[in-house]
């Protein structure tokens, strides 16, 4: 009998994750029965939309939710035979027994399996369509992008230089905003020491005309006072909000909408994207091939240390998309 690695809820977060809110427990797995098929994990993800995800839509004693890429190693399931690599949602565990699977793997080529859950995965389709889709970006622009060294942020803004945009970064720490500026970003600002209202004058005197938003709160108030009048803004995520044990107060960005006459859709990559993701898959495998798109990854070894790699993204402790690797 094969035994899993399972993390499960068991405390609903309250603010920040704390220690105690997860358990990594074991449970048994059945055999197989005919159309199933057994899986190992071979690279997980953690990502800051697990936090609200939980909050909203989870229970206590449920497994984490997340993707992964594994190898199916014990098969009765004639489309997948033992030894094949899938991905799927199968959430934070070792093993799993399954008749079917949620995503397609890409074709990558020379590139690390890893990166089917990162620049070729879920986080650079959401900067791909997100960005192109609804901001819509031409020659000359000018592009803001926050959280700009994680997974989505940095495929954003080396779109936009693709695209030939001025390109203005937001990170947390100066080692992540130097790696900014060796990706192309034209300026790159450590929102914890910079003024962001004279940051952003000094680097966009003439307005902001696309704004790919994934924190929202303050930031994105003062942001809006330097968008251009049909300005476009996608938000992707309000990452600022996600530990929040009370809603925030402060000025309305409804009366800066209206006058400014901006367009701002909500995105989630989740929903009729999903179609789309051969396209967006082979043109970033294409970009990275060319030298005009680069990654990182913040890789942490072993599903032991899984919770600790999901703390930091709360923290600023990766650069680039956070793997665990099993």
């Amino acid at each position: 009998m094969v035994k899993a690695k399972v993390w499960k809820i068991k405390a609903m977060f309250h603010g920040e994750p704390k220690e105690d809110d997860l358990e990594l427990v074991e449970e048994d797995l059945p055999d197989l029965k005919e159309g199933e098929m057994l899986i190992e994990a071979l690279y997980l993800s953690v990502d800051p939309y697990m936090r609200p995800f939980v909050s909203d839509r989870a229970k206590v004693g449920d497994a984490m939710i997340g993707e992964q890429i594994a190898r199916v190693i014990e098969s009765k399931n004639s489309h997948y035979p033992v030894g094949t690599i899938v991905r799927t949602h199968a959430g934070w565990r070792t093993h799993t027994v399954t008749s079917k699977l949620t995503r397609h793997m890409p074709e990558l080529g020379d590139l690390p399996l890893s990166t089917a859950l990162g620049v070729v995965g879920m986080p650079g389709m959401a900067g791909y369509f997100g960005f192109l889709e609804i901001c819509k970006p031409s020659e000359g622009e000018t592009v803001l992008v926050n959280t700009a060294s994680g997974a989505v942020g940095s495929v954003v803004g080396q779109i936009a230089k693709i695209k030939k945009c001025k390109v203005i970064g937001f990170a947390g720490t100066e080692e992540k905003c130097q790696w900014l500026r060796d990706i192309g970003f034209d300026y790159a600002y450590n929102y914890k020491t910079v003024k962001l209202d004279e940051a952003l004058t000094e680097a966009a005197p003439e307005g902001i005309d696309c704004y790919f938003d994934n924190v929202g709160g303050e930031f994105t108030t003062t942001v809006l006072e330097h968008m251009k009048t049909f300005g476009r803004i996608s938000v992707c995520g309000t990452i600022s909000g996600y530990n929040a044990t009370e809603q925030p107060k402060g000025i309305s960005p409804f009366p800066t909408i209206l006058f400014k006459q901006l367009s701002v859709q909500g995105f989630i990559i989740s929903g009729k994207w999903l179609d789309r993701y051969p396209e967006g898959e082979k043109q970033m495998a294409q970009w990275i091939k060319e030298g005009k798109m680069k990654y990182r990854e913040t890789v942490t070894e072993g599903i032991e240390n899984m919770y600790t790699a999901f703390q930091g993204l709360f923290k600023g402790t990766n650069i680039g998309k956070a793997i665990i690797k099993c």
